[in-house]
């Protein structure tokens, strides 16, 4: 079973008090204290939120680690990573992630760790890489396209109502073709995908959704069932 858990925003990086997106995460490896290692590569292995990773995970039912590729642990990572049950891929600049996992390989390494059975998770430019295009902020203020892993089919917007440029940035790319449809998730929900069909959404906010937007005369935006982990 391959799994992937999309958030458009929350977890332990915006929700420190509000750890039910990340229970939900750490429930899918099916363990009693699963394994989770952080990849904090978007934001350059910030020490600080590399910090509150554990801070979040260790008060939890948990193992958690991280791979940091400025500082790797060991020349083995494809050993590394396929010994963990959670990849929990940070925000930052998908652009940057892209090109260092990339040139380290860890790319192909995270397709055979999704493919064996590794719960895949990430938050922002973490939920972006995963599916084959992303609206991102890495370039400077404008949003726009990016090319991503594709291991899930269509775009994804997150912070989709957290900032105020992502919906009609997202809805004009996807309406002039340079983007293809997708889905756009509000902070605070988190998008699950089993084999790379979305079976579930879930919301760690009352009112937060996901909606699969696309583009037939003119911008459809089709509201997703979303439940409530509260």
């Amino acid at each position: 079973m391959r799994q992937i858990i999309a958030l458009g925003g929350g977890g332990f990086s915006m929700e420190p008090e509000n750890p039910l997106l990340d229970n939900y995460v750490l429930k899918q490896a099916n363990k009693p204290v699963p394994s989770i290692c952080f990849l904090p590569t978007a934001s350059g292995d910030a020490e600080n939120y590399i910090t509150r990773f554990y801070q979040a995970f260790e008060n939890l039912d948990s193992s958690p680690s991280h791979l940091s590729l400025f500082k790797p642990p060991t020349r083995d990572l494809e050993d590394f990573i396929l010994t963990k049950d959670i990849i929990y891929v940070g925000g930052g600049n998908t652009t940057n992630l892209l090109i260092l996992w990339r040139e380290w390989g860890l790319d192909k390494i995270l397709k055979i760790a999704w493919e064996q059975g590794v719960v895949l998770a990430g938050i922002s430019a973490g939920s972006i890489c995963w599916f084959e295009e992303g609206v991102t902020d890495s370039y400077g203020d404008k949003l726009e396209p990016i090319k991503a892993l594709g291991f899930l089919k269509g775009s994804n917007c997150p912070h989709y109502d957290g900032e105020s440029e992502r919906r009609p940035s997202y809805h004009k790319l996807i309406q002039d073709g340079r983007i293809q449809p997708g889905i756009a998730a509000d902070d605070g929900v988190a998008v699950h995908f089993i084999d790379q069909k979305m079976t579930r959404v879930v919301s760690s906010r009352p009112n937060a959704k996901a909606y699969h937007v696309s583009f037939e005369n003119e911008v459809i935006e089709k509201e997703l069932k979303t439940e409530s982990l509260g």
